[in-house]
């Protein structure tokens, strides 16, 4: 009966444990997207795809980078957060090239890609900019396949193609939390959140009433 009785009880324990472990790396996994309050967040949505001209010459196909996780910036010279947040951009790129499972990729409505290109220079101080620039001069893109009409806009696509989280207006993206974001969401224990206009919704939504916003 005692033999009955530990072995019960170490069940349980290893029960809780296993739980507790779980509960944790749940916790990790929402880390980044609590802190980083998207707009939006969840996936039940498809990236649209499309081929763009680059900056740099050719065409860039979205669904080239299928496989890796997407990072996707739109911006336009016009927009005053745009080119504020165009430094961390860059920051963020570099801290990219130790993340080859990571693509960061900008789009501009900008006229041509001197123009792009000059505005960018002017932008990081000279030469061209460690990300890949591509040219919508007539926002068949940004505006008429992911419907945007304020810039800038800030997309997480997985490597699926599946739209992940939507960030609206400008923000330091210099953080070690945005690569932790873009990591996550290769990770099998993701996190269950979902945001809907900046508020965390669903049945864990609590778990981002733990961190502090970080939107700068």
């Amino acid at each position: 009966m005692f033999e009955l009785a530990f072995i019960g009880c170490a069940a349980l324990g290893v029960y809780g444990f296993v739980t507790a472990a779980k509960d944790g790396e749940t916790r990790r996994s929402c880390t980044s997207l609590c802190a980083l309050r998207p707009a939006y967040a969840a996936r039940n949505r498809l990236a649209p795809d499309f081929e763009l001209p680059s900056m740099n010459g050719g065409k860039v196909k979205l669904s080239s980078y299928r496989g890796k996780t997407v990072i996707l910036n739109f911006w336009t010279k016009t927009c005053r957060p745009c080119l504020e947040e165009m430094p961390s951009i860059a920051d963020l790129a570099k801290a990219l090239k130790a993340h080859p499972n990571v693509a960061l990729v900008t789009i501009t409505t900008d006229e041509s890609a001197a123009d792009a290109r000059d505005t960018l220079r002017s932008v990081l101080g000279g030469g061209d900019p460690p990300f890949e620039v591509l040219i919508d001069s007539e926002s068949d893109v940004v505006r008429d396949k992911f419907g945007t009409k304020l810039f800038p806009e800030t997309w997480f696509i997985d490597k699926q193609g599946v739209i992940r989280a939507r960030f609206d207006g400008g923000r330091s993206w210099a953080s070690p939390l945005t690569i932790d974001l873009a990591e996550s969401l290769d990770n099998p224990l993701e996190c269950a959140v979902v945001f809907d206009e900046g508020k965390p919704r669903g049945p864990m939504a609590n778990l981002c009433g733990e961190f502090t916003p970080s939107v700068n």
